[in-house]
């Protein structure tokens, strides 16, 4: 894998930075330094302090944009920039000091004294931007990563272990790998000497057998370990290097952790420990609502996650805190006497107690849960809230999210261009400045309170959050703000029953294990809202990615708040943008038939688009289909599946075990009822099939192995399986995966006769031109591996298809397919469609009836 990929992978484990920080975790964000009862999370508070205080939030721009403009800027432009804001801040400032102290212009001084104060913040932080970034590049571990030098090292690790999700290149799946920050403490190379540095790289670790030790490794360990460095992805980021263990078996451990890092890692323990005896859902994830383990969520509920936005209740973002400062100092919105609510007055705590007792919670929840950046900003501002509560000084919200940007920026820039941190502050600044606005229009248009709040909660941090989300994922959730909706109601109770099994676990397992059991309830439902939503066939629409993307989708969001008073006036319009919503989710396929002409009613055979893979569907009745092959990517063949309105495959077959025609399997099974699995005999390469087996396993789906000769039926679809046969020439004496792809020759609805080569290469080509079964022409051929150039003319000419179809993914780096191979399909009188270009492809008719339908 390439540094470039590495680095991709480790920023998709990142949590923060995977998706929308959502209604339910923004909404509770707002209320994470609000402990203290300030009013600013409430319409209520808010009005009563009268107008929101901006004054610090010029100065955090400020920091903010000069730190992520300057990380990974050379030092003499750093400096350049730093002096260039910092020279007219001195004189700004000095005139203001004159002005105020002669009385001139009180008005103006201020301002003046404003801008100097914003060029003061912005020479800041470029100048802890350089110093950071200039410590990164700082000893021979830059220079070494250039050259891919080999080194040994001593390294202490910094964060938790994190899986990559595995991988399709091509043909195999490359391995899910284990990514650990760290900063390397000595580095020696095999011809020289060693030296004490102090540098942060990233460890990629295979692991093999011993992938549970390394996962066990916790913040502040160190570790003894020879591997081969490489450059970055990109520059000005906060690595100096990507390290590449060897695989050398278990880690080799110099230095224990330290006693509050392995106090942590003990909790964390307890708390899975507790959620054995669970579901799968709530085992995965209670640990990740709680303290933002996510090591046990699968790939499947992820997708789930991502597609309805909910993916911010696994980062620990603020909501986490928020209610365990709410239950030390009561509800945010009553802002004259919170300070004497929740536990605190119980347990005899003054007001200065209350902040020392909420500061510890605080600092044991960002050991707990890891300082990713939701949890660093959440708190921050609870430290500035606790701090009012200690003083007697009430403050606003605005000023406490905009300090805590400042403090955070400064103190580690690196959060200046960090996507998860962008889309925290976002979210928490649109709960306490455009919820309320909104709550109190939904309010006075006879929306229940309650119910105005959530909603204008959700709906304010979804406007501000879904443009960064296109940056990242080019796509927009519809069903985002409903889900937000349903599960945020058991959020609150899921984390504190989550967070008193996490309490008690060490002390008291069995009723750890109970607490966690009556959790699997609310955590339950949300899995449930999660996947049920992701379900729905137009839960994500598809949008133009990058910041022009971003850009067109925040135009759209402002012109639709700003239309919306007068739309509101008129309910007809309401109710008809209503319906087409629900239309754009639920999808209907007569409707989608009627709008795209895919696919057609009468389809008998279809040929999704997967990419560089395969993904075949027989139609075998209503809702019924029989599955070849399922293309790299479960999303992708769940979506084509239920385009096609598939809900029962009586048969899976899998034509061989490439990583492009198995490792979307899951998506297949996704809520649909199979009856078997159908492989071939050659189980190469090996760690696929056992893919395959797990899958099946898991799903209680039995598997089956094809054999030469045989003949099945299934509504208006029977086949025959021409390939792999034993005996001389064939699958027993091949031992290559594409010349034992399972190939049928099928008869399908209305007549259409069909010719599946699977990755079939000439070889085998030739071996079947052989056989009487495989002669005679086809209405369909569906084209051997991808269309490469690798094909039997022979066995062209000998089944002259009326249609050629080849799959295969758009700008592949292997050249398919093959020009010569479209040509001679061609010239034997074949119409070529492929899905690169023409997109999915549906069959229906047969003979001189004969036509395909492409959605491209």
């Amino acid at each position: 894998m390439s540094s470039r990929e590495t680095r991709l992978d480790s920023r998709a484990a990142d949590r923060d930075s995977t998706g929308s920080v959502g209604a339910a975790g923004a909404a509770d964000d707002a209320g994470s330094s609000a402990g203290a009862g300030d009013g600013g999370a409430a319409g209520e508070g808010s009005r009563r302090e009268g107008p929101t205080d901006l004054r610090l939030v010029p100065p955090a721009l400020a920091v903010w944009g000069a730190a992520a403009s300057t990380l990974g800027l050379p030092g003499r432009w750093v400096v350049a920039v730093a002096v260039a804001c910092l020279v007219p801040a001195l004189v700004l400032l000095v005139v203001a000091s004159r002005a105020s102290r002669e009385g001139r212009a009180v008005g103006r001084s201020r301002a003046v004294a404003a801008g100097g104060a914003v060029l003061l913040c912005a020479a800041a932080g470029a100048a802890v931007a350089g110093l950071h970034g200039a410590d990164v590049r700082r000893g021979p571990v830059p220079g070494l990563a250039r050259e891919y030098a080999r080194i040994d090292a001593e390294v202490r690790v910094t964060s938790d272990p994190r899986t990559t999700r595995p991988a399709v290149r091509g043909n195999h799946s490359a391995p899910a790998l284990l990514l650990i920050d760290a900063e390397v403490v000595e580095v020696g190379t095999p011809d020289g000497p060693s030296t004490r540095v102090r540098t942060p790289v990233l460890l990629m670790v295979g692991a093999g057998d011993h992938r549970a030790d390394w996962q066990k490794l916790l913040p502040s360990t160190r570790l003894r370990l020879a591997g081969r460095l490489a450059p970055p992805a990109h520059d000005g980021e906060g690595l100096a290097a990507v390290l590449r263990v060897d695989d050398a078996g278990e880690p080799r451990i110099i230095g224990p952790p330290t006693w509050i890092q392995h106090a942590a890692g003990e909790l964390r323990a307890g708390l899975r420990e507790a959620t054995d005896g669970l579901d799968a859902d709530a085992r995965a994830l209670l640990p990740g609502l709680v303290v933002g383990d996510t090591s046990r969520v699968p790939p499947d509920l992820q997708d789930a996650f991502k597609s309805t936005d909910l993916t911010h209740l696994l980062s620990v973002s603020g909501a986490n805190l928020s209610i365990l400062l709410f239950l030390l100092v009561g509800p945010p919105g009553a802002a004259l006497n919170a300070e004497r609510r929740g536990l605190a007055p119980l347990l005899g705590l003054s007001l200065r107690g209350t902040a020392l007792v909420g500061g510890a919670l605080t600092l044991a929840f960002i050991i707990v849960c890891r300082p990713e950046p939701s949890v660093l900003r959440a708190a921050a501002c609870g430290v500035i809230t606790l701090l009012a509560i200690g003083t007697g000084r009430r403050r606003s919200l605005i000023p406490a999210l905009a300090a805590a940007v400042v403090l955070l920026v400064l103190y580690d820039p690196w959060l200046a261009r960090s996507y998860g941190f962008l889309l925290s502050v976002l979210a928490t600044g649109a709960l306490l400045t455009l919820a309320p606005r909104w709550s109190a229009a939904l309010r006075a248009r006879r929306v229940p309170g309650r119910l105005a709040e959530v909603l204008a909660a959700a709906a304010a941090a979804q406007a501000v959050c879904a443009p960064v989300v296109v940056v990242l994922a080019s796509r927009v959730s519809l069903v985002a703000v409903p889900c937000n909706l349903l599960a945020e109601f058991a959020v609150a109770p899921a984390t504190v029953l989550g967070f008193a099994a996490l309490a008690v676990a060490p002390v008291a397992p069995p009723v750890a294990e109970l607490l966690a059991g009556i959790a699997s309830w609310p955590v339950g439902w949300i899995a449930t809202v999660a996947r049920t939503g992701a379900g729905l066939p137009g839960a994500e629409a598809q949008w133009p990615g990058g910041w022009s993307g971003a850009a067109l989708l925040a135009c759209l969001t402002v012109l639709a708040v700003l239309l919306a008073p007068t739309l509101a006036r008129r309910p007809w319009i309401c109710a008809a943008t209503g319906l087409l919503l629900v239309l754009a989710v639920l999808r209907p396929v007569p409707l989608t038939r009627i709008m795209t002409g895919w696919p057609p009613p009468d389809w008998a055979f279809a040929l999704c688009d997967v990419g560089q893979g395969d993904a075949m569907v027989l139609a075998a009745g209503e809702g019924t289909g029989v599955v070849v092959d399922a293309g790299p990517d479960p999303r992708v063949v769940d979506r084509c599946l239920r385009d096609l309105a598939v809900t029962r495959v009586p048969l899976v077959i899998l034509t061989h075990f490439h990583a492009d025609h198995v490792r979307g399997l899951p998506g297949v099974l996704r809520g649909r009822a199979v009856g078997a699995i159908q492989t071939t005999s050659l189980e190469e390469p090996p760690e696929q099939a056992a893919f395959v087996r797990r899958t099946a396993a898991s799903a209680r789906v039995p598997t089956v192995r094809a054999v030469a000769g045989e003949h099945r039926r299934t509504g208006p679809v029977d086949w025959r399986v021409l390939w792999p046969r034993h005996g001389p020439g064939g699958a027993a004496a091949v031992r290559e995966p594409n010349d034992s792809s399972v190939t049928l020759r099928v008869r399908a609805a209305g007549g259409l006769t069909l010719l599946l080569l699977g990755d079939l290469e000439p070889p085998a080509q030739r071996e079947l031109l052989r056989m009487r079964e495989a002669s005679g022409p086809v209405d369909v051929l569906k084209v051997a591996h991808h269309g490469s150039a690798f094909q039997d003319a022979g066995l062209l000419h000998s089944v002259r298809p009326r249609l050629a179809l080849i799959s295969c993914g758009a700008d592949n780096s292997y050249g398919h397919p093959s020009p010569r191979t479209v040509d001679a399909l061609a010239a034997a009188g074949a119409r070529v469609l492929r899905t690169d270009t023409d997109g999915p492809i549906a069959v229906a008719g047969a003979g001189k009836e004969l036509r395909a339908v492409g959605r491209s």
